[in-house]
């Protein structure tokens, strides 16, 4: 089994596209394999202040670091297929081998914009596969005309990457993965607990998935002390921990702040690895590792980016490398 590779997590929520590629830029010198990137129209408070463009800075990015990107999107509402295929063909070919795309359903909050009802989870994942369906068609340089959940009327991309594109499935519960695992080229998850992540993933490969990627996404937070480690998780994340159907349901940045008062800063272990030890978040993600994943992300959602990444690239990514 090859090594897993560890990707520092772009937070466009949390940090302005100005600062974000100055530090894939830090994080790719400080040993980091990989990067991945959040993509959101709106931030989940307004306290958090960001939300940049995620495709127009993926451009900027790639350009100036060697990194493989991974980046999470949504098909079928601020993006047709058509418009989002063309945009990840685009970047396919200009960076050959380096890109993969997680497709999920999306949450309220960043495809409200566009108008229209918000379909139940049902509607959503079937939409998320026609579009899928789609897109994989014009990546292949098909003429596409289909009319159906989405219309879509003799669309046909001329620039295509030499290196196919993979589009992953994202998901949080065992159902949706083991739905995936039967169309989708891999599985992008997230976990607090290495036990949660292994049943998503044995699902997976139940559904169909036996032999395909699989990456994960660690919410984690470190600081000089645990009281700050643990101040820092709640203030910068508490929007985060309201539980899944929440998340994706509700419509505004202000709603999860209000939704958010009652998060106490101990309930922020059940949704984020907090300590100021890092060998202890060694431990944490080298539980993970040993599941078998292509691919661990590690999104620190607290306040001093430089010093985490300089701080895990000196003492913990190390470690992992000669545990892989």
């Amino acid at each position: 089994m090859p090594p897993t590779r560890f990707s520092y997590h772009v937070s466009h929520e949390q940090v302005s596209p100005r600062d974000l590629l100055r530090l894939v830029q830090r994080a790719e010198s400080a040993g980091f394999d990989a990067a991945f990137s959040s993509d959101h129209f709106h931030p989940w408070a307004p306290s958090q202040g960001h939300s940049g463009n995620t495709w127009t800075w993926l451009g900027a990015a790639m350009a100036t670091t060697r990194l493989p990107f991974g980046v999470i999107t949504v098909p079928g509402y601020r993006y047709h297929p058509a418009v989002l295929a063309q945009q990840i063909a685009t970047l396919g070919q200009m960076f050959p081998g380096r890109l993969w795309v997680a497709l999920g359903s999306g949450e309220n909050v960043n495809e409200h914009i566009v108008g229209g009802e918000w379909p139940p989870k049902s509607e959503r994942n079937a939409l998320l596969e026609e579009s899928a369906d789609v897109m994989r068609a014009l990546m292949r340089g098909v003429k596409v005309t289909h009319r159906n959940r989405v219309t879509v009327l003799e669309a046909k991309l001329y620039d295509l990457p030499e290196v196919p594109v993979p589009f992953i499935g994202a998901c949080v519960t065992e159902a949706t993965a083991e739905w995936l695992g039967g169309w989708a080229d891999g599985l992008l998850t997230t976990g607090v607990t290495a036990d949660k992540a292994r049943k998503v993933v044995e699902a997976f490969r139940r559904g169909g998935g036996e032999g395909k990627p699989i990456h994960l996404k660690i919410d984690l937070c470190w600081a000089g002390t645990e009281d700050e480690a643990l101040r820092q998780a709640h203030e910068r994340w508490r929007f985060n921990a309201l539980g899944a159907d929440v998340n994706w349901d509700l419509r505004t940045p202000e709603e999860f702040e209000h939704a958010a008062r009652f998060v106490r800063p101990e309930d922020m272990h059940s949704f984020v690895r907090i300590s100021s030890d890092l060998g202890r978040h060694r431990a944490w993600i080298q539980e993970f590792a040993a599941i078998g994943f292509d691919s661990i992300d590690l999104h620190h959602v607290g306040a001093d980016q430089e010093a985490f990444i300089d701080a895990f690239g000196a003492k913990v990514l190390p470690e992992l490398e000669r545990g892989a």
